[in-house]
């Protein structure tokens, strides 16, 4: 997970500093010169305490996750009252930050050092677990994984699209078509209950979902087998239906 320090520490105002530089210049703003000058040290503190440039910007990026999966959390409710309503808060709140800080969500995005891939990871965590309650609840037209991908696709590419448009070109429409777009892709517009015309697939989607991972009535075998056929059976009729 991202490194946590105090306020007044060396590296948090060194991190505080380049990220207030990347957001007003861009990344050729965020020099060791102008980020050690804008948090009044000494440029050799970053090269000791980060390496190199290279090094500050993971610690940016690792900066940025925090806050993200700060706000996600704050949001995050474990019982929704309706998932698919979840799903569009969520997806909002992606592209909300990509749109409002795009030099930030941008070296996010390129980011590689361990720090950021946890924190990214953690990020996905609430993602498959939105996707998991809309499988439990017999909402989901595609299998999970699909499902996450489709919501991610989206949300990254609504930003992207966002900021390759000249802003005079903007129209707001589109994020919420985009939203919309992908609600519809990937949910179903009432919870299935299965029956013999809707098949096989959405039951095995909602029970692969409510299964949990430490069921002491089947064995690690039997589990390993029950999740593999459910997993089959999910994937056959999970494109959209008309």
């Amino acid at each position: 997970m991202p490194t946590r320090d105090t306020a007044d520490s060396p590296r948090h105002r060194i991190v505080a500093a380049a990220v207030e530089l990347l957001e007003n210049g861009g990344p050729d703003a965020v020099s060791t010169r102008a980020v050690a000058a804008a948090a009044g040290m000494q440029a050799p503190a970053i090269y000791r305490l980060f390496g190199d440039k290279e090094g500050l910007l993971e610690a940016v990026a690792e900066h940025g996750y925090a806050q993200f999966l700060e706000s996600k959390r704050a949001q995050l409710d474990p019982a929704p009252q309706d998932p698919v309503e979840e799903l569009r808060r969520g997806w909002d709140l992606v592209v909300e930050f990509g749109v409002s800080r795009p030099e930030l969500f941008a070296v996010m995005n390129r980011a590689t050092g361990r720090g950021s891939d946890a924190a990214h990871r953690a990020g996905l965590e609430i993602l498959h677990g939105r996707v998991r309650r809309l499988a439990a609840g017999g909402w989901l037209r595609v299998d999970e994984e699909l499902a996450a991908q489709i919501i991610q696709a989206t949300g990254r590419g609504a930003v992207i699209t966002w900021h390759s448009t000249p802003a005079e070109r903007r129209n707001p429409a589109l994020l919420t078509i985009l939203r919309e777009s992908m609600v519809a892709a990937v949910t179903r517009t009432e919870p299935t209950v299965p029956a013999a015309e809707a098949g096989p697939a959405p039951a095995a989607r909602a029970l692969r979902a409510a299964l949990p991972d430490d069921a002491d009535v089947l064995s690690d075998a039997e589990q390993r087998l029950l999740r593999e056929w459910l997993t089959r059976l999910a994937a056959d009729g999970g494109a959209p239906q008309a």
